[in-house]
C-alpha cells in the first residue's frame, strides 16, 4: 500500500494493479529501464512485443476484455513508434494507459543534444495530448499521485487512452500523497432522464413494429448486460453494427445479425430500415457502420441514445447517461409476452467438405459458423476477413475483436497476445496476407509465451478491399509461406491450405491440438470477395446505372 516513502514509479504500478491490471505491455529502451527493472519486482507481468506499436495493439484488446491496458515505452522512438495503434485506441474507445520514460529533469535543462530528441521535450507530450483524453508529465512529486489517479479515472470513465510521461530521475522520488479528490462520475439530469423514457415508452407501445441497433458504446460502457434485459423484457430483436459486433451473443433468438446498409444480409436490412421505432443504443453513425453511407434510417423513427444525451425523433434530451437511460428503460417496461420474431439463417456450408474443392471465403465462413467453439473470442483484421466477419457467428457477447472503426491493418496477430492474456480465451486470428505482414512477426512472441491461437490467413495474393476500389498492381505483395514460420518463430504448427479437404484436416487439428498457435495458409481466389463486399460492389454498380 502506498505511504510517504513510495516513489513514483512504484505509486504507478501499485495503481495499475488496483485498477485490475496484471500484465504491462511494451518494449524497453534507456529512458524507461529503471521502471522496467521495478516493474519486474512487482506483481504485474511484463509483456515485451517486436516493436512498440504491436505492444499498443495488444494493450488496446487486453483493455476491451479487462477494463484497462497498460503500454510503456521509452522516449522518442518508442513513443512515436506506438502512435498510430494509440490514435487507434482512442478512434475505438479503448482505456489503454499509455507510459513513457523520458529524459530527467536535470539531463532536459543541462544537456540539449540528449538521443531520441527529436524537437522540443514538451513536443511528445503535446502529440499524444491530440490522441488521448488527459496527458501529464510526472516531474513534481507533490503533484504526481493526482495525475496518477486522474489518468485512470479518465481512461475508465471516458475509456479512452490517456499519457504519462516519467523522467527517469524521478522515477524513485517519494511521492506526497494528499487528501484524495473525489471528482463526481457524469450523473443523468433526472427530468431529462424521466421525460426521455416517457416518451420512449410511448412510441414503443404505439408501434406496430420495433427493433434495435447496438452499437460499440455498450460494449465499452459494459452495459451488455443491461441490453439483453432490457432486449428480453420488451421482446424486441436486435442487431449489432459492425463496431458493436459480439454485444451480445450472436446466438441469441433475439439476434438480427449485422446492419451495416447494403453491405449487411437483405432480411437484417429490411427489418431495421422498416421498423416503425428503432431505438439506436450505443450507436456512432460513421460511414463503416453504415456501410459505406448506404444505410437507410429515417430519423422520423428513429430514438438515439449515446453516452450524455437521447434523441427522440426531433427531440433532445441533453445529460442522459446511456446506462440510465436503458436501467431506466427497461425498469418502465412491462414484460411482453410476444414470441421472438424468426431469426435471419445463419451462413453454413452445407456438404462441407467437397472433395477437390478450391477454398471460397463464404465456405470458410459458413464452416466456421458450423464448428467454431463457444469458447473461443474472435480477433480480426483490417480487410476483406472484416467484411467476411459481417456473416460469421460469434458464441459469448465481448467475443469480437477488431480495428473496426479506425481500421487500420496489422492489429489481429498482436491484438490476440492482450485478447489471450486479458480474457482468457483461446483467440481465432482472422487476418489478410498483406495485414499479417505488416506486423505477424507478433506470432514469435505469442508462441514464446506458451499462448494457443488459431490463426487463419485469407491469403488471396495482395490488398483485395483496394483492389475492389482501384486496382492496379501497387495492390501486389509479395508471395510468403507463411505455413513455414514454425521454423522459424518457435513451436507454431502450419498448413497450406487450398480446398475444402486440406481445410477441415488443418482446422479439425488445430481444435485438438491446444499446445501451440496453429497456423492456417488459406489460398483464396483474389476475384473471390466475402459476401458482404459483393453486395456492396452489386449496390455501388445499380446506383451508378441508375444515375447514368
Amino acid at each position: 500500500m502506498a505511504n510517504a516513502q513510495t516513489g513514483i514509479g512504484s505509486y504507478l504500478i501499485e495503481r495499475l494493479y488496483d485498477e485490475g491490471a496484471r500484465h504491462v505491455f511494451g518494449v524497453p529502451g534507456d529512458y524507461i529501464l529503471r521502471w522496467y527493472q521495478l516493474l519486474s519486482q512487482s506483481a504485474l507481468t511484463q509483456v515485451g512485443a517486436t516493436r512498440e506499436e504491436n505492444a499498443a495493439f495488444a494493450a488496446d484488446a487486453y483493455a476491451r476484455c479487462r477494463g484497462l491496458g497498460a503500454l510503456a515505452v521509452t522516449y522518442g522512438v518508442g513513443a512515436l513508434a506506438a502512435v498510430n495503434a494509440v490514435a487507434g485506441a482512442y478512434a475505438e474507445s479503448s482505456p489503454v494507459v499509455v507510459i513513457s520514460g523520458a529524459p530527467g529533469v536535470n539531463e532536459q535543462r543541462e544537456r540539449a543534444l540528449l538521443h531520441h530528441r527529436f524537437g522540443p521535450f514538451h513536443l511528445q507530450r503535446e502529440i499524444f495530448e491530440r490522441i488521448t483524453a488527459y496527458s501529464a508529465v510526472l516531474d513534481d512529486p507533490l503533484l504526481a499521485a493526482r495525475q496518477i489517479d486522474r489518468a485512470l479515472r479518465v481512461a475508465q470513465q471516458a475509456s479512452k487512452p490517456v499519457y504519462l510521461e516519467l523522467p527517469r530521475d524521478l522515477v524513485d522520488r517519494n511521492i506526497r500523497l494528499l487528501p484524495a479528490s473525489n471528482e463526481p462520475e457524469a450523473a443523468s439530469d433526472a427530468e431529462a432522464l424521466a421525460e426521455a423514457v416517457h416518451e420512449t415508452i410511448d412510441l414503443l407501445q404505439s408501434a406496430q413494429s420495433a427493433a434495435v441497433l447496438a452499437g460499440v458504446e455498450l460494449h465499452r460502457s459494459r452495459l451488455q448486460d443491461e441490453l439483453v434485459r432490457f432486449v428480453e423484457r420488451a421482446r424486441v430483436p436486435v442487431a449489432a453494427t459492425l463496431t458493436g459486433k459480439s454485444v451480445i451473443a450472436e446466438r441469441h433468438p433475439a439476434y438480427l445479425g449485422i446492419y451495416e446498409g447494403a453491405m449487411g444480409g437483405e432480411q437484417t436490412r429490411e427489418r431495421i430500415e422498416s421498423a416503425e421505432v428503432l431505438l439506436l443504443l450505443g450507436v456512432t453513425l460513421n460511414d463503416v457502420d453504415l456501410g459505406v453511407f448506404t444505410a437507410r434510417i429515417d430519423a422520423r423513427h428513429m430514438i438515439q441514445a449515446v453516452d450524455g444525451e437521447v434523441r427522440i425523433r426531433h427531440h433532445r434530451y441533453a445529460n442522459v447517461q446511456l446506462g440510465d437511460f436503458l436501467r431506466a428503460l427497461t425498469a418502465a417496461l412491462q414484460q411482453s409476452a410476444q414470441a421472438w420474431p424468426a431469426s435471419p439463417p445463419v451462413l453454413s456450408a452445407s456438404g462441407f467438405p467437397h472433395e477437390g474443392t478450391p477454398m471460397k471465403v463464404a465456405r470458410l465462413i459458413g464452416r466456421l459458423n458450423d464448428t467454431l467453439p463457444e469458447n473461443m473470442i474472435v480477433v480480426c483484421d483490417t480487410g476483406d476477413c472484416l467484411f467476411a466477419a459481417l456473416e460469421l457467428r460469434v458464441h459469448p457477447r465481448t467475443g469480437f475483436l477488431a480495428s473496426a472503426f479506425y481500421t487500420t491493418m496489422g492489429f489481429a496477430v498482436p491484438a490476440a497476445l492482450g485478447a489471450q492474456l486479458g480474457s482468457g480465451k483461446r483467440p481465432l486470428i482472422l487476418v489478410g496476407d498483406g495485414a499479417f505482414q505488416m506486423t505477424g512477426m507478433e506470432l514469435a512472441t505469442i508462441a514464446w509465451k506458451g499462448l494457443n491461437p488459431v490463426v487463419i490467413v485469407f491469403n488471396n495474393a495482395g490488398y483485395s478491399t483496394e483492389r475492389y476500389i482501384l486496382d492496379g498492381p501497387f495492390n501486389d505483395i509479395s508471395p510468403w509461406r507463411f505455413d513455414k514460420l514454425g521454423e522459424v518463430f518457435g513451436p507454431l504448427q502450419g498448413f497450406r491450405v487450398e480446398n475444402e479437404v486440406e481445410f477441415d484436416k488443418a482446422w479439425h487439428y488445430a481444435l485438438a491440438s491446444p499446445d501451440c498457435p496453429v497456423l492456417l495458409d488459406v489460398q483464396l481466389a483474389p476475384d473471390d470477395p466475402s459476401p458482404a463486399m459483393r453486395r456492396l460492389a452489386e449496390h455501388l454498380s445499380r446506383r451508378v446505372q441508375a444515375s447514368g
